[in-house]
C-alpha cells in the first residue's frame, strides 16, 4: 500500500505548563465511565479553564457515582427510550464531547456529537475503518467543528523531545525504528480486547504507539508488510509491522496481547541513535548516542498521567477557532486508519462495522 510521507508535528511552545488557562472555560461533556474515562478526567480537572459540566453512561447509577467521584453538575444514563449519550447531546451548555467508549463505537457517536453541534476529541483509535474516519472528518470540517484523535503521546514532553532530535539531523539521516508493546491480556470473548464486536485485538489497542515512533520520525511508509496471529474469534491477538520507505529506511513494530515485551523504542540514524526502555507510550528518560561516544540521557517529568498536553492543545484549538491541531492533525488519523485497513486485508481480521 502507498500513503503519503508526513512531517512531524511540534508544539511551538513545548513547555508550557498544561495547567495554565489560554483563554475562556469550556463546559466538558465524557461519554463513557471506564477506565480511560477515569484516567482522562482525571487529569482534566487539573485544567483552569475546563468546567466538568455532564457525564453520560448507559446505567444512571453509573453516571452518577462518576459525577460525584469527579465533581460533575449533570449525568445522563439510559431513560425513556434514549441513551444517556444521546441526553448529554441534547444539553446545550455541552460545549465539547470526549468520546471514551470502545473502538466499534467511535463513528456512531462522535458522529452524534458533531451533528449535535459539539467539538470532539475521541479517544484513539480514531475509528475501526478508514471510512469511518472519513465521514466524522468531512462532518466536522462541514459544519465548523474542532475533531481530533486523543493520541495523547503525540503531545508528551518526552515524545515532542524524540521528534525533535530525530529531526535536527544531530543522529544524522533516520534509517531505522524499532518499537514493542505488549502485555498477555486474560482472554475474555466478553472483553472490549477480544470482541470483534468492539474492535478487539493488538492492532487497534496497542499498535498506534510503536506506530508513532515511526511516524514522528519517519513520517508515513510507502509499504507496509504485516504478519500476525489471528485467534478462532477473528481477532488479531499479535501482530509484526515492517514499514518501507523511498529512501530506504525501515520500521520494524511489534505489537502483542500474548506476551510481556521489553517496551523498546529506538530511532536509528547515519550518526548515532535515540532509545527509550520501560515505556514507548509515556516515556520518562530518552538515552542519545552519537557514534560510539557515551550515552547522554534526558529525563522527562509530566503533568499528571500525561493527558493533560493533549486536554491542552485541544482547548487551545477551541479557544482560538481552530478546527483541528497543528500538531495532530486530522489526515494523520485518515492516513493511519487506512494504513490499519490495509494492515488488517493482510491479516484477515475484519470487524462487523465494515459491513455497515
Amino acid at each position: 500500500m502507498t500513503v503519503p510521507i508526513a512531517k512531524p508535528w511540534l508544539f511551538t511552545q513545548p513547555d508550557q505548563d498544561p495547567r495554565t488557562a489560554t483563554g475562556a472555560r469550556l463546559r466538558w461533556g465524557v461519554i463513557a465511565t471506564g477506565g480511560i474515562a477515569a484516567s482522562v478526567t482525571r487529569d482534566l480537572t487539573l485544567l483552569a479553564d475546563a468546567e466538568l459540566y455532564a457525564v453520560s453512561s448507559r446505567a444512571q447509577s453509573a453516571a452518577e457515582a462518576f459525577a460525584a467521584d469527579y465533581g460533575f453538575a449533570r449525568s445522563y444514563g439510559d431513560s425513556a427510550g434514549q441513551a444517556g449519550y444521546e441526553r448529554l447531546l441534547a444539553d446545550e451548555a455541552v460545549d465539547i464531547v470526549y468520546v471514551a467508549t470502545p473502538h466499534a463505537y467511535h463513528h456512531k457517536i462522535a458522529l452524534a456529537a458533531l451533528t449535535a453541534g459539539k467539538h470532539v476529541l475521541c479517544e484513539k483509535a480514531f475509528t475501526v475503518n478508514a471510512r469511518e474516519a472519513a465521514e466524522l472528518v468531512a462532518l466536522a470540517r462541514a459544519k465548523g467543528l474542532f475533531l481530533m484523535e486523543a493520541m495523547w503521546s503525540r503531545f508528551l514532553p518526552s515524545m515532542q523531545r524524540v521528534f525533535e532530535i530525530a529531526g535536527s539531523g544531530e543522529i544524522g539521516e533516520v534509517k531505522w525504528v524499532g518499537a514493542d508493546l505488549g502485555f498477555p491480556a486474560p482472554y475474555s470473548p466478553s472483553s472490549r480486547l477480544w470482541a470483534p464486536k468492539d474492535g478487539g485485538g493488538a492492532l487497534l489497542d496497542l499498535t498506534v504507539y510503536p506506530l508513532l515512533w515511526a511516524l514522528g520520525t519517519l513520517g508515513f511508509p510507502q509499504t507496509v508488510s504485516a504478519t500476525g496471529w489471528v485467534n478462532d474469534d477473528g481477532v488479531d491477538a499479535q501482530n509484526a509491522l515492517t514499514l518501507g520507505y523511498h529512501h530506504g529506511a525501515q520500521a520494524q513494530l511489534i505489537s502483542s496481547l500474548l506476551a510481556y515485551g521489553p517496551r523498546t523504542a529506538t530511532v536509528a540514524g547515519s550518526l548515532g541513535y535515540l532509545q527509550t526502555t520501560g515505556s514507548i507510550n509515556n516515556p520518562k528518560e530518552i538515552q542519545l548516542r552519537i557514534g560510539f561516544d557515551e550515552p547522554r540521557s534526558e529525563h522527562f517529568t509530566v503533568v499528571g498521567r500525561g493527558y493533560s498536553y493533549e486536554l491542552r492543545e485541544v482547548t487551545r484549538c477551541i479557544q482560538q477557532g481552530l478546527t483541528e491541531s497543528p500538531v495532530m492533525p486530522l489526515e494523520d488519523s485518515l492516513n493511519t486508519m487506512r494504513l490499519f485497513d490495509g494492515v488488517r486485508a493482510q491479516l484477515g481480521v475484519s470487524y462487523p462495522n465494515d459491513a455497515r
